[in-house]
């Protein structure tokens, strides 16, 4: 269980988006101060958001937001990209840079706060997954989403001993600007913020947002034929 009232969090992507309603969602909740970053930052009107540069892909600003933001207590690795090409089409850089995004660079965010979480009390680290992580559909968008769903299994059991509530989160699609082009059923962002928020505060290890995500972890021990979605 992690207190929010009074906290302190940083939000990765936190200036659009899914990112944003994670700011807002922590602040009607009381949190302190929110460190929302972005690659070019703008200015919060609101002088409990303070916005930070942060590239996920490279160590040496990550290091450097590490530094800034000491006295985080919430973080929520919520930083992704999408590159829709199927497999067998896709440029390699592509995905690459999907996994540089996806996995490797919330790895190195957890790596760098774990001591900064540690020093504050445990706090939470809040990983954001998706239902691709577990189905076919998702091309190098759902394969990055399973191994960090993986890392964050990992993570969980590494940041055990220091208190860190280390919290897997999978939804649908989210109405952001990322899946504006996916022809799905979508789930407002300030809806998914609030149930990942409600899992943060009652201390759950995973937040399974949505009646789909729900749905297809339960069926995860069928037919692997039956684990895939058709994204048009």
């Amino acid at each position: 269980m992690t207190e929010i009232d009074g906290a302190v969090a940083l939000v990765t992507g936190g200036q659009r988006g899914l990112g944003l309603a994670f700011v807002d969602e922590l602040l009607r909740r009381g949190a302190s101060k929110v460190y929302a970053t972005a690659r070019n930052p703008v200015p919060s009107a609101d002088a409990r958001v303070v916005p930070l540069a942060l590239e996920v892909t490279d160590p040496e600003s990550i290091a450097a937001v590490a530094a800034r933001a000491a006295d985080v207590g919430i973080l929520i690795n919520n930083a992704g990209v999408l590159h829709p090409s199927p497999l067998l089409t896709a440029d390699i850089d592509d995905v690459r840079a999907t996994f540089e995004t996806n996995v490797f660079g919330p790895l190195r965010i957890a790596q760098a706060f774990a001591p900064v979480l540690a020093a504050n009390g445990g706090g939470a680290l809040v990983d954001i997954h998706s239902v691709l992580s577990w189905v076919a559909g998702g091309a190098a968008y759902g394969a990055s989403k399973a191994a960090f769903w993986s890392l964050t299994n990992s993570l969980r059991l590494e940041l055990a001993g220091q208190g860190t509530q280390v919290v897997g989160v999978h939804l649908g699609f989210a109405d952001t600007d990322m899946v504006k082009g996916v022809s799905a059923e979508k789930i407002s962002p300030a809806q998914v913020a609030e149930a990942v928020l409600d899992g943060v505060r009652k201390g759950e290890p995973e937040v399974l947002v949505d009646d789909l995500t729900r749905r297809v972890k339960a069926a995860l021990s069928g037919p692997v034929e039956e684990l895939a979605i058709r994204i048009r």
